[in-house]
């Protein structure tokens, strides 16, 4: 797969590689038939509150088997995120992503186009969150909503009332017609048609 991948996205993933590539393989454990293998550990932990009357607090709590490991999608990579802003908590400022938002169009492109699109962190560029904003916040064009309604151009607001005028027209033109023949083809005529 690494031989097909174009260079840039090979320089990617060596800066920044998936998550499923830094997952090291589970070491088997192998269990020993002992005495101390065999019995659970549990650890008790009794904390006594401040008031020497109320009962005494205490919670139990068993370690996990020895063969569940951390998942995959448990585990964070050891680097932060490029496609997103990163924050210095020791000063409070904010630095940008590594990749800015053409950047992260464009690794998003060539890795849809060799399928290793599931090996990119998170972006906002991803067809798939690109489809879920889409669904979640609408079209966004002013005017598709409920109630809601396009200024428009001057002669688009007025063309609805002129379209009808002349239908009106119309319909009145056979009376219209010979009207004006009666009256000697325009002389004295005062109904011109408008629109």
């Amino acid at each position: 797969l690494a031989k097909t991948l174009p260079p840039r996205l090979l320089r990617f993933f060596a800066k920044f590689p998936p998550s499923p590539l830094l997952q090291k393989p589970p070491v088997p454990r192998s269990r020993i038939p002992t005495a101390e293998a065999e019995l659970p550990t549990t650890t008790t932990t009794i904390t006594t509150p401040p008031d020497p009357n109320a009962p005494a607090l205490g919670s139990w709590s068993t370690d996990p088997p020895l063969d569940s490991e951390p998942s995959a999608e448990d585990q964070e990579p050891p680097y932060h995120n490029p496609f997103l802003p990163k924050k210095n908590h020791a000063t409070g400022r904010w630095y940008g992503p590594r990749f800015g938002l053409r950047q992260q169009a464009d690794l998003v492109k060539l890795a849809s186009k060799h399928g290793v699109l599931e090996l990119l962190p998170y972006t906002t560029k991803h067809p798939a969150e690109k489809e879920r904003r889409r669904v979640e916040r609408g079209l966004r064009v002013k005017g598709t909503g409920e109630g809601q309604k396009v200024k428009g151009k001057l002669w688009e607001r007025t063309l609805k009332g002129r379209l009808e005028m002349r239908r009106k027209a119309m319909v009145q033109m056979p009376g219209m017609v010979q009207e004006w023949k009666q009256k000697g083809h325009g002389r004295g005529w005062r109904k011109w048609p408008k629109g």
